[in-house]
């Protein structure tokens, strides 16, 4: 599968089936769900996700209903010539332009492991916590590669595009950094976004700010610029290192709830508007999507719309599940809601957060059970031509 060409790397993304059981070790013990302990965690109650193991359990965000309400023909456009389909992106990536928007449907890390059929399925990979900070870096500068490198490693081998999670965020950052002065807080995020650059230097991807506040404030905010002329210099600062020592790959300014409540649609317009305006070379913005599962896909496809028209920035899915118990239920939801995603012009590339059932982060989000596909992941395929 031909990719656009990112910042001159050209990129083709292998498709053969990886088939087998075995997981491939990325050196993690035990299992680990999506910040367990932080501010992705939060992210369940203020979506309403929760956790519910009810039938189309998810947010209600002020004029959702039903999922099925103002959804999508299921079956408009069948993306069985989605192979090719990942060329077909050439927007404008904002940010200077330069790194061109990579078409894909990715997915995670299952506790720490790759799963021996992930090429079977998906195109694209994040790590789910192995490459946020307090992993890499759990003593100051005693810095732990080993997981990133093998899923680095992974993605370069098959040919698929890697995303960074994350540089810049509130949670699960490690706890020495709260106590250093802001000078050598400074120093740390500097050091840390340019080592993980030269180690990865073909990253396509990467979260440079993940849950700006209200939803969390990082510990290196002040150190990075505080609020300033802009109301985000500190944003502004993050996005303009990353750039420095990360020149090939897409800037991603990553939230959850924007596309699913209207204060959070606004707030990360509002961020990304006045970034761009004091010189942010931000390139994406990037919509978790998580409890999307009650919500009519006239609502979410509305709050995208208007993303794209205020932001004039192209859009990443970045965190798509579907925490419903019902399988016919959660397949009705997952036509609805991808085919519009997929169908969506300035929608340039979809990651699931996590598919084995009773590993993701949300529970009833899984798409295989027992080893075996729910209706939902039997229909993506077929509309993936897989």
């Amino acid at each position: 599968m031909a990719l656009p060409s990112l910042r001159g790397v050209s990129l083709t993304i292998g498709m053969a089936a990886f088939v087998g059981s075995a997981m491939i070790g990325i050196g993690v013990t035990g299992g680990c769900s999506d910040d367990a302990s932080s501010s992705e965690s939060t992210e369940a109650s203020a979506s309403g996700t929760g956790g519910s193991g009810a039938a189309g359990s998810g947010s209600a965000s002020s004029g959702s209903g039903d999922g099925g309400a103002g959804g999508a023909s299921s079956s408009s456009s069948n993306a069985s010539s989605s192979s090719s389909a990942s060329s077909s992106s050439s927007a404008s990536s904002g940010g200077g332009g330069d790194p061109e928007p990579v078409r894909f449907v990715g997915n995670i890390t299952t506790s720490g492991q790759i799963e021996g059929n992930f090429l079977k399925y998906w195109n694209q990979i994040t790590p789910e916590n192995e490459s946020k900070w307090d992993a890499v870096e759990p003593q100051r500068d005693r810095m732990n590669w080993s997981k990133t490198d093998a899923i680095y490693k992974f993605a370069k081998d098959n040919k698929i595009p890697f995303k960074w999670h994350t540089f810049v965020w509130g949670g699960q950052q490690p706890r020495w950094i709260e106590g250093l002065p802001r000078n050598e807080q400074a120093e740390e995020v500097e050091e840390l976004i340019r080592e993980v650059c030269t180690r990865y230097p073909d990253m396509e991807m990467i979260d440079v700010v993940n849950e700006p506040p209200p939803h969390t404030r990082p510990a290196t905010m002040d150190a990075l610029g505080g609020a300033g002329a802009s109301g985000y210099d500190w944003i502004v600062k993050a996005f303009q290192l990353a750039r420095q020592y990360c020149p090939k790959s897409i800037l991603i300014l990553n939230d959850y709830n924007t596309i699913e409540f209207g204060n959070d649609n606004n707030n990360i317009i509002n961020i990304a508007r006045k970034v761009k305006e004091a010189g942010a070379p931000i390139d994406a913005i990037g919509c978790q999507a998580h409890g999307t599962g009650n919500m009519p896909v006239a609502t979410i496809k509305g709050f995208l719309d208007k993303i794209t028209s205020e932001t004039g920035l192209p859009i990443y899915i970045t965190e798509y599940d579907l925490n419903i118990a019902d399988d016919q239920r959660q397949k009705q939801v997952m036509e609805e809601q991808f085919t519009m995603f997929w169908n969506h012009e300035n929608i340039k590339g979809i990651t699931l957060w996590g598919y084995v059932y009773g590993t993701t982060w949300v529970k009833d989000s899984g798409l295989i059970k027992n080893g075996q596909p729910r209706p939902a992941m039997q229909w993506l395929m077929d509309f993936l031509g897989k």
